[in-house]
């Protein structure tokens, strides 16, 4: 059940950049499962891509064009062609190859993309025979069908759209993810693509994506577990009739950050809504930590505690799971009496004992909503971070444990 996520909002479609969905059965007949997205020629890309050292074959090939001249992006469903070795590397270079000399293009301008079960070989003749009919299907207003063409344990698909006015020309940014399980980005995502009409040079466009990502998708965990397959990719393709941004200064690229930042956020919180099982969208902050790194060690071993997010998960205040986790977070020198924890806005430590005005009354009562914070003051200096993150339910047991059958 996904926690406050409904149906996609409108997505705004971006000038100089078209997607196309087609199916090819890959687990299941008549499921649409290869998306094809076609980027105006000129267009800048960036990417962000899985520190998993098993990476995927698509990854290690998209990681070496993505700094050349892009103009397609080949995603399928299904299969991750990750642990595949050298068979699997030559099969996402032929399905490259296919896409190419239907769109007439350079192989080296198709940047593969996979996701789906790990292991297993990826089946190119269902992908190819699929081909024609994702280019056929190519538009600019078909953000939607791909957003449900990238699902795999998905519930629902996710979207966001922004759009800005600098010296009356209008920009938009629009952006899809997929995503539900195996989530504890390193860079991104599972899957993010995000397109911009604005024009932006390449270094620039990395810098914002990177920045973006670390903000959004490198914030949020359902299980700990890093993908093979994580890529997120920014695609500015300079339809729009402004000037070029060289550089991250000025109005423009001011007005382009917020976008691209608002977008990632709403999608990548979208991922932990729709979390594997989830039946709540928990947020965990943690203040007062001398450095950013120490708050992120605290808010992931709080919000990596199975303990804690089985009691989540029943609901149960039980808030000794989430001081034992702040004690283990490895942080130096912690001093437990300088500690506050809140859930919601009610104090259920502080200086490392239970809180003086604290009952099991309030404690349940903010467990028992979908959506909750826990909030963390360390005391020990002015940085802050926070993280988004799920329960753990029978449903996240069940799911995985299917998840090949």
């Amino acid at each position: 059940m996904a926690v406050g996520l409904g149906p996609l909002s409108t997505l705004h479609p971006v000038p100089g950049f078209e997607l196309g969905i087609a199916s090819a059965g890959i687990k299941r007949p008549g499921r649409k499962d290869v998306v094809v997205m076609r980027c105006a020629e000129g267009s800048s890309v960036a990417g962000v891509f899985t520190l998993n050292a098993f990476c995927a074959a698509p990854v290690i090939l998209a990681k070496k064009r993505v700094s050349g001249s892009v103009r397609y992006l080949l995603t399928n469903t299904g299969n991750a062609n990750a642990g595949t070795g050298e068979p699997g590397l030559h099969n996402a270079m032929r399905t490259c190859a296919s896409l190419a000399r239907l769109a007439g293009v350079d192989e080296s301008e198709v940047l593969p993309f996979s996701t789906g079960v790990i292991g297993e070989p990826l089946p190119v003749e269902k992908i190819e025979g699929a081909l024609q009919a994702a280019l056929d299907n190519l538009s600019e207003s078909n953000w939607a069908d791909a957003a449900t063409g990238i699902m795999t344990t998905d519930t629902l698909p996710k979207g966001a759209s922004r759009q800005f006015t600098h010296e009356g020309v209008t920009v938009t940014v629009t952006g899809i993810s997929k995503g539900a399980g195996m989530i504890k980005p390193n860079m991104a995502t599972m899957l993010g693509y995000i397109a911009t009409d604005a024009k932006v040079a390449q270094g620039v466009l990395q810098d914002l994506l990177r920045d973006a990502a670390n903000k959004s998708f490198n914030r949020i965990t359902i299980d700990g577990d890093t993908s093979t397959n994580d890529c997120c990719m920014l695609i500015a393709t300079g339809k729009a009739a402004l000037p070029e941004i060289t550089q991250a200064s000025g109005a423009l690229f001011a007005a382009l950050k917020q976008a691209v930042f608002e977008v990632c956020m709403e999608v990548a919180q979208a991922i932990v809504r729709d979390g594997e099982g989830a039946t709540k969208f928990v947020t965990v902050q943690v203040n007062g930590g001398a450095t950013h790194q120490e708050c992120l060690d605290v808010g992931y071993a709080v919000a990596h505690s199975p303990l804690i997010k089985t009691a989540l998960f029943a609901s149960d205040p039980n808030w000794g799971r989430i001081l034992a986790a702040v004690g283990r977070a490895g942080v130096a020198q912690l001093d437990v009496s300088k500690i506050d924890v809140f859930l919601g806005d009610v104090c259920i430590a502080s200086k490392g004992c239970r809180a003086a005005t604290y009952t099991e009354e309030q404690g349940a009562a903010v467990m028992a909503e979908e959506e909750i914070t826990i909030r963390i003051e360390l005391g020990r200096g002015t940085c802050s971070e926070t993280i988004w993150t799920t329960d753990l339910s029978h449903e996240y047991v069940k799911i995985n444990a299917e998840y090949r059958t």
